[in-house]
């Protein structure tokens, strides 16, 4: 069974709660999407570090229920 955008961004803010999160549906069809997060918690952190954070955050769905997410991940500017 796809997620939906809401279902994502949720699991999203769970696991990272003070991020900023944008999910875009990139085919219309609830099984690819492209993934902006924005947070503090990314500061010193590597990109790769970044996205394992998210992708803790989507517990286990990932390639799962969540077949393909395109992931942007952003320390915001002071």
């Amino acid at each position: 069974m796809a997620m939906t955008p809401n279902e994502i961004e949720d699991l999203i803010k769970q696991g990272i709660p003070d991020a900023t999160v944008r999910i875009q549906d990139l085919r219309g069809d609830g099984d690819h999407y492209a993934a902006y997060i924005e947070s503090p918690a990314f500061a010193g952190k590597s990109r790769i570090q970044q996205h394992q954070m998210v992708y803790q955050a989507l517990q286990g769905r990932m390639g799962a229920e969540l077949h393909a997410l395109a992931i942007q991940t952003a320390v915001p500017e002071e």
